[in-house]
């Protein structure tokens, strides 16, 4: 037997079909910047520097983590891509960036056009809600690194915002409040930890949970919120002095992120409407409330420290908007960083 590139494990003519299978897809999410269509070399945008007097532009990177696990056992791909656009652009905002475009980057054991298709409908999606055009990305077919039927998902975004208005904390003093936006459920972080709960409990991913009003797979698989609106509003209108992005290691390591030294964050969680999910998890695998604030969301999926007086402004925008601001508590001094009042 001849050996060819196809028989060693990497299909070409399969590539050519993903290609032509997304082409549409990513079209939809083409902003005016956008200057040619996908399959080129690289992704062209052209900025319109018009509006700012020096612009910055503000790059994010992430991926998805071990939530991936769960789209393979359900074979559930048209969601998780949005996962990666929310975790990428959601921390550009926090530096007040507006977002501009998007690449995404999915690497796998065998291409199966249809399966990459339903990954970059998801990324497609997530780049609609945030303003952001899907200009590029790459599909490596890897035989022997990844298992067939998985892959891996990371993104790559770009926002801009001028060097005045760049959002990093310096502002925020004591008396400041601190304002926290609901998330969906678990979005991208802990997965590790919930998977592990739910082998220890025996917890099956088809198991119909009658609170959820679904099951606890398709709970799981729930995609990370995209906070672009109405978060970029208010950056416009309002003196947004901090934003936090709550991720990995929850309020207790995101929220001092944006803290200047000698300021404590005083957060009052009993304010906070938890997600039923959290509350099954903790039973489930009888954690440490502590344990579940350092590693969860908890509810909140994105914060924003804000000058008292603008405050309550603030909030009735927010319900304007159809959102829920909830004042969580209030800058102080001290070096604790952070206290969380249970």
């Amino acid at each position: 037997m001849k050996l060819t590139y196809k028989n060693s494990g990497v299909d070409k003519e399969a590539g050519y079909k993903q290609v032509s299978l997304i082409k549409n897809i990513v079209k939809k999410t083409y902003t005016e910047g956008v200057l040619r269509d996908v399959g080129g070399f690289a992704g062209l945008f052209q900025l319109n520097n018009e509006d700012y007097e020096e612009p910055v532009l503000v790059s994010g990177t992430d991926g998805v983590g071990t939530k991936l696990k769960i789209a393979f056992e359900l074979d559930k791909h048209n969601t998780i891509g949005e996962d990666c656009v929310a975790m990428c652009i959601n921390d550009i905002l926090c530096q007040g960036a507006k977002p501009l475009f998007f690449l995404d980057y999915i690497a796998t054991g065998k291409l199966e056009p249809e399966k990459m298709a339903k990954i970059v409908e998801g990324v497609a999606s997530g780049c609609k809600k945030a303003g952001s055009a899907l200009i590029g990305g790459e599909t490596a077919e890897m035989p022997g690194f990844y298992k067939e039927d998985e892959y891996d998902l990371a993104g790559f975004a770009v926002g801009i915002v001028d060097k005045k208005k760049i959002i990093d904390g310096s502002a925020i003093e004591e008396g400041d409040l601190v304002i926290g936006l609901p998330s969906d459920g678990i979005h991208s972080n802990g997965y590790s930890l919930v998977r592990k709960i739910l082998e220890v409990a025996n917890i099956k991913l088809d198991k119909y949970i009658e609170e959820l009003g679904c099951t606890v797979g398709e709970e799981l698989l729930k995609p990370t919120r995209i906070y672009v609106n109405p978060v970029y509003e208010l950056i416009e209108d309002y003196h947004i002095k901090g934003i936090s992005h709550i991720t990995g290691g929850g309020l207790y390591e995101n929220i001092p992120r944006v803290l200047p030294e000698g300021l404590t964050a005083v957060v009052d969680t009993t304010k906070i409407k938890m997600p039923l999910i959290f509350n099954l998890l903790r039973e489930w695998g009888s954690i440490d409330i502590d344990e579940m604030y350092h590693t969860f969301n908890m509810g909140i999926g994105m914060v924003l420290v804000v000058d008292k007086e603008e405050g309550s402004k603030i909030i009735k925008f927010l319900e304007e908007k159809k959102e829920k601001g909830i004042i969580l508590g209030e800058i102080k001094k001290g070096e604790e960083r952070i206290k969380l009042c249970h």
